[in-house]
């Protein structure tokens, strides 16, 4: 069995842009504004295509891929919003939860994401915030980024990425979001987008220990590093590897779910395939695979081995 590159999901957005089109080659304009690219998804709502053309919704299980990988790009705010937990989600939503993670790779001189509640704040605050039409992310803890910059994002953490920012994010199969506050702004369709306070209120975390920079595992530049593991969760683990020209790697896959590779800069040779930057594969099944940076990579080669 080969490795499958795959063809990602395109999702237009109120706060997206033109940068993902650029680095995916992309000229078609009814993209834009592209906000995010599903590269690893069976998901219904946007299920990627492998090599064939055919939707990894109808060739893999839940079990299989219970993970989603996508790319972001923000020229805007992303709403203030929340995701359920598992018990939540599949008893109100008929879904899994959704935690996920981010790795950034690029952002503009002061950007950042809003993440967490600042230390102190209540939920009868955020409350009468809501009831007052205040400004949410006020009370919220801004975390400036810069490239390699990583966050884990609990199912239940209040959350909005910043504009100006660019990220790999891989979450649990889920498009369950609670929007809580959205800047207010307009949606592509000229009407403000619908928010779920009665929903969001139930999921959110408001206990101070849910709210550390220590809960979202935050770190800085993990690329100063050649290689590590990123997180672990039970339907998710992810590690990142820095590779010179050349230089090879041997990834094994012992996991009951299917692996996937997402290159983030530089470029791949897998097998008889080419991995170039901002282009993600599924490996096969239990199987080793090497790789390979590319020789004539102008860069540093950053992976990230998902399983």
């Amino acid at each position: 069995m080969t490795i499958e590159v795959l063809r990602p999901h395109m999702v237009t957005k109120v706060w997206g842009g033109e940068k993902l089109a650029g680095l995916k080659g992309l000229k078609d304009s009814t993209l834009l504004p592209l906000g995010e690219t599903w590269e690893v998804s069976r998901h219904q709502d946007g299920p990627s295509l492998n090599e064939a053309g055919e939707s990894l919704e109808n060739s893999l299980s839940f079990e299989q891929l219970p993970y989603l990988v996508k790319f972001i790009d923000t020229t805007d705010n992303l709403s203030i919003q929340v995701h359920p937990d598992d018990e939540y989600a599949a008893r109100v939503e008929k879904s899994s939860g959704k935690t996920e993670c981010w790795l950034i790779l690029e952002s503009d001189p002061g950007a950042g994401i809003y993440l967490g509640f600042k230390e102190g704040i209540t939920k009868e605050q955020f409350k009468k915030c809501l009831e007052d039409k205040g400004n949410l992310s006020e009370l919220m803890v801004f975390y400036p980024v810069e490239r390699g910059d990583f966050f884990f994002v609990p199912a239940g953490s209040i959350h909005a990425i910043g504009k100006g920012v660019t990220l790999a994010e891989i979450q649990q199969s889920s498009g369950v979001t609670y929007r809580v506050w959205d800047w207010n702004r307009m949606g592509l369709d000229g009407k403000p987008r619908e928010l779920h306070i009665e929903k969001a209120l139930d999921v959110i975390n408001f206990a101070p220990e849910d709210n550390t920079g220590e809960t979202f595992k935050a770190r800085n530049n993990v690329f100063r590093e050649k290689s590590g593991s990123l997180i672990h969760h039970r339907d998710f683990t992810v590690d990142f590897y820095c590779l010179h020209g050349g230089e090879e790697l041997t990834l094994g896959n012992k996991s009951e779910r299917v692996a996937s590779l997402m290159c983030l800069e530089g470029g791949l040779i897998v097998q008889d395939k080419v991995l170039n930057s901002y282009q993600c594969a599924l490996l096969p099944f239990k199987e080793e695979v090497t790789l390979m940076a590319k020789e004539d990579s102008s860069q540093q080669t950053i992976v990230l081995h998902i399983y």
